[in-house]
């Protein structure tokens, strides 16, 4: 999977800049992206926009899950998908990177302009789907948050 895939240069859907914090400040803020995402796409007309929307949505929330684990070390080793480091550092989330990961295709079909694979159920499920996700991931977040003893 490529850059451009993960990360359009598209401006509506270029990550925020968020400063990394010690205590998973960069978390909050990714959960809180991923959240602004499904909003976005539950308002989203167009299927094809909306299931790329949702699918950035989850990604934001798959990227909070990862800053808050910790990044592994690779070394040299090649660019890996979100969702295979997902796995890899959260496995009691496989299920929901391997759903993800199902749905990576199409989202890069959709980038290339090839959007009949989308219909308006498949948007709104993924969209589902991804608000489901996020959830989830924030309640991760959160709950790492009440266990620092710093906190505010």
């Amino acid at each position: 999977m490529s850059t451009l895939i993960d990360f359009p240069l598209d401006r509506r859907h270029r990550p925020m800049p968020s400063a990394p914090s010690p205590h998973g400040g960069s978390a909050a803020a990714l959960v809180r992206q991923a959240r602004a995402g499904v909003a976005e796409a539950q308002q989203e007309a167009d299927p094809a926009q909306r299931f790329a929307t949702a699918y950035l949505a989850a990604l934001r929330a798959a990227a909070a899950m990862l800053a808050l684990r910790g990044r592994p070390h690779r070394g040299r080793a090649r660019p890996t998908s979100a969702w295979v480091l997902l796995t890899r550092m959260a496995p009691e989330l496989a299920e929901w990177a391997a759903f993800f990961a199902s749905c990576s295709a199409t989202r890069a079909a959709i980038l290339a302009g090839v959007t009949r694979r989308v219909t308006q159920r498949s948007a709104d499920d993924l969209v589902r789907q991804a608000a489901q996700f996020t959830d989830l991931v924030a309640g991760f977040v959160s709950a790492d948050d009440t266990r620092r003893p710093d906190r505010d």
